[in-house]
């Protein structure tokens, strides 16, 4: 912690660099950069919010995210230390960061983040991300051990998708199991946090442990190249994430970039429902 501290003073932390997308000097996910080490004029996306962009464009068919007027972000130690006053400037109005993982990991981004769109006026709060070789009761209780409870913050949220890189899990429950599952977590976080958590999720996760069943939540879907209503139909979503290499004023590097489904005004009704 104490070398991390030393970085954040620094406000740039170089780690593994990869060869993945971005053009330029574009800082990419596994590295971390300054706030202002990447310019989003620069990339500029059809579709997207004219304030953003995406180093990874592609056409938009039907709805476009463009559409939505409320987005935010989701970040973890990739970011590095975002400027949340520069992101709120440029219309970020909510912000997911990630807290934990399985039963004994903390991401070492969390506080200085967490802390910075407090400051900023950014509603927040963090999200697990789960892991299957660990009980839900164990992970749940990781969760509320190191994100203390805080009146004003986002709902929690339930990052659950199969983890196809994890070196250490490979278990992947059947769909009765995973739901079994997660209603353990959920009730737990939900009686500790006076509010139940927002569940995140990607496509095939979706269908082959058929979500749509696990009752009425809210939901928070990944679909970065189609609307929601194409990738999972029928299905009721509160929050989209439209894109996996954005690009947000305030942030270091690609960022996810989500849309609330809903007006300012039903924005501003949510929060007043779901807040801790």
């Amino acid at each position: 912690m104490a070398l991390w501290n030393k970085f954040l003073t620094m406000g740039v932390l170089v780690a593994a660099l990869t060869s993945c997308g971005g053009g330029g000097n574009l800082p990419v996910k596994g590295q971390l950069m300054r706030p202002d080490a990447i310019n989003a004029a620069n990339y500029r996306a059809t579709g997207l919010p004219a304030q953003f962009g995406d180093t990874k464009p592609h056409p938009w068919e039907g709805r476009t995210p463009a559409t939505y007027a409320v987005h935010g972000i989701d970040a973890a130690r990739y970011q590095g230390v975002i400027d949340f006053d520069a992101a709120r400037r440029a219309g970020i109005s909510f912000a997911w960061l990630k807290g934990t993982e399985g039963g004994d990991r903390v991401d070492p981004a969390f506080e200085a983040n967490l802390a910075g769109a407090r400051r900023a006026g950014v509603p927040v709060s963090a999200y697990h991300f789960y892991y299957f070789c660990r009980s839900a009761e164990e992970q749940a209780r990781w969760f509320i051990r190191n994100y203390p409870r805080k009146a004003g913050d986002l709902p929690p949220v339930l990052d659950i998708e199969w983890n196809h890189t994890s070196p250490s899990c490979k278990k992947r429950p059947d769909a009765s199991t995973v739901r079994q599952e997660m209603h353990v977590f959920i009730d737990a976080v939900t009686a500790y946090y006076g509010t139940r958590p927002v569940i995140y999720t990607t496509v095939d996760f979706w269908r082959e442990n058929q979500l749509g069943k696990l009752g009425n939540y809210d939901f928070w879907l990944r679909s970065v190249a189609a609307h929601p209503q194409v990738t999972y139909p029928g299905a009721r979503w509160v929050f989209w994430q439209y894109t996996g290499s954005g690009v947000v004023p305030g942030v270091g590097g690609e960022v996810d970039i989500n849309a609330f489904n809903g007006s300012p005004e039903g924005w501003e009704n949510w929060l007043k429902a779901r807040q801790q």
